[in-house]
């Protein structure tokens, strides 16, 4: 070994590196620290950097620099590396007097307004691969400025950057004729930049849009750059991690974008993706509630997801509650009724369609009901049907169980034809198809006042006695319809009522004959299996 080569310099593991230690100190402030006061002679000098910037490559620049005393061309390609490597070497105070990197370094930077698109891009490509990262933040930040100013520019008068190279595809399209047409396109002058920035990887996009919503560009330009970029990584990528990191940063970005300029069935689409990537909880919720805050721009399809791998139910119930939740989270009165009734027609519909599943539960049937207030549906028919349908599957079911599922029916907006199947219907409880009764009876006795309000109750041609059975837990009301006195105007409205009326005495039957039914099976129940348990489970 030569005697004047003292200092030995492991970079990251990657190469060791023999130097004269005095060389060394002469230019740099860190190595100075450490041996500036070390004897020449001394037999063992050993110093590890873990996180040198650039590796092995960047330390053989700055070398050279001290070997060279103080020369060293800098160019678009190593000035990036020589900034952090004499920010982390604290070259900017030369010991000897000589030439000062640090200095130099900047004065390059200092002349960024004149390099072009390429040289930009490649200067970025070189920072990006900086170890460690944060060390070349601020070299970073001054490229991203010229860069999304010329993007900037671009968009608003000519499609491509003014300092553009001849070999940047912007220029070259610039310069062909059969091109002229495209350079009309509005779009192509928002979006040519895509590509080019599409090469970077998470982090440096991560700073990227933040400068640009910072410094207010359209957020539909960048929301469509953003699905542009999350497509392009996703062709590349090789592995999973990759695609789960580019699809958090994706996601992280559009959060902070406008939600109206957003595509909303791009959105879904990268739901699904995410359905086969590990991201973080953060992102995924963050992803559900963008899409949950536009759910009335949704289609079944979008909502018939499958259930995550291990669960035994169809569809994903679980992820369209949680959507639900989202759209309204402000609360349903933040929410335009129009908007309501458009969300609320959605979930009847996949209510319907998850239904048949023989694996879902009670809870997350009437949850489903249940998601949406009452105002957001005209009319539960749609919900009763979902119902029948729900008890055929479900035929296990005991009465308390069914009860719970019925509690999700609005009875004074069910229509009539609704109310008279239920009233029939075997598999509902007793007590639903009594309270279905009792509310059209009293839809029809209102009605009946209506017609009828200039004339006192009491004197009505048509009275309306009520009972309660005592100790029963249905109650049972008896309409006695006396001669209708109507004018020739409510003739048709007179043909109607008579026939509810009919309807209504129908009902009452079939409801007493169900109930000496039920009363019946109790008995028989209890009679033979008194020693079984004391409350047995009556299933329709």
């Amino acid at each position: 070994m030569d005697v004047s080569c003292d200092l030995e310099v492991d970079v990251n593991g990657e190469e060791i590196f023999i130097v004269d230690k005095n060389v060394i100190c002469s230019y740099s402030g860190r190595i100075n620290k450490l041996f500036g006061k070390t004897k020449r002679g001394t037999k063992y000098l050993k110093v590890i950097f873990h996180d040198f910037p650039g590796g092995a490559e960047s330390f053989e620049l700055i070398t050279r620099f001290c070997y060279n005393k103080g020369k060293i061309e800098i160019n678009h390609i190593n000035v990036s590396t020589l900034y952090c490597a004499a920010s982390y070497m604290e070259m900017e105070k030369s010991v000897s007097g000589n030439q000062n990197l640090f200095e130099l370094t900047e004065n390059s930077l200092a002349d960024i307004r004149y390099w072009t698109w390429s040289e930009l891009l490649d200067s970025l490509k070189q920072c990006q691969n900086l170890i460690p990262v944060a060390s070349s933040s601020v070299v970073i930040d001054k490229y991203l400025d010229s860069l999304i100013g010329r993007v900037a520019s671009s968009c608003e008068t000519s499609p491509c950057p003014s300092t553009s190279s001849a070999d940047s595809s912007g220029f070259r399209l610039s310069c062909d004729s059969k091109s002229t047409e495209s350079f009309k396109n509005s779009i192509f002058r928002a979006t040519w930049w895509f590509e080019d920035l599409a090469a970077f990887e998470p982090f440096l996009i991560d700073i990227l849009v933040k400068q640009m919503v910072s410094r207010n560009l359209d957020h539909g330009i960048l929301s469509k750059f953003l699905f542009y970029y999350q497509k392009s990584r996703f062709a590349s990528a090789k592995t999973m991690d990759k695609k789960s990191k580019t699809m958090e940063t994706v996601i992280e970005m559009l959060y902070l974008l406008d939600l109206s300029c957003i595509s909303f069935k791009t959105l879904f689409g990268m739901l699904r993706v995410t359905l086969n990537l590990k991201i973080s909880k953060c992102s995924r919720n963050k992803l559900e509630s963008m899409i949950g805050s536009l759910l009335d721009q949704a289609t079944l399809d979008n909502l018939l997801l499958p259930s995550p791998v291990g669960s035994s139910y169809l569809y994903d119930v679980n992820l369209v509650l949680r959507l639900l939740k989202s759209f309204i989270s402000k609360g349903a009165c933040c929410v335009p009724l129009t908007r309501l009734k458009k969300v609320a027609s959605l979930i009847d519909l996949y209510i319907a369609e998850v239904t048949p599943d023989p694996c879902l539960k009670p809870y997350k049937f009437l949850a489903l009901v249940k998601s949406l207030p009452e105002s957001a549906r005209d009319s539960y028919d749609a919900i009763y049907h979902a119902t029948v349908m729900y008890f055929e599957v479900h035929s296990g079911l005991c009465e308390e169980e069914k009860m719970k599922v019925c509690s999700g029916l609005n009875y004074e907006k069910l229509s009539t034809e609704a109310c008279n199947h239920l009233a029939q219907n075997k598999k509902f409880p007793s007590k639903s198809a009594g309270q279905a009764l009792i509310t059209q009876q009293e839809k029809l006795k209102s009605l009946l006042q209506e017609t009828n309000q200039a004339t006192p109750y009491i004197n009505s041609p048509c009275s309306f006695v009520e009972t309660e059975n005592t100790g029963k837990e249905d109650q049972q009301i008896v309409l006695y319809a006396g001669k209708l006195d109507l004018s020739t105007e409510n003739e048709k409205l007179k043909v109607h009522l008579q026939g509810m009326q009919c309807r209504v005495l129908e009902l009452e039957k079939v409801c007493r004959k169900m109930q000496n039914q039920m009363a019946k099976m109790l008995k028989s129940r209890v009679s033979s299996h008194n020693n079984a348990r004391s409350l047995p489970r009556l299933c329709s």
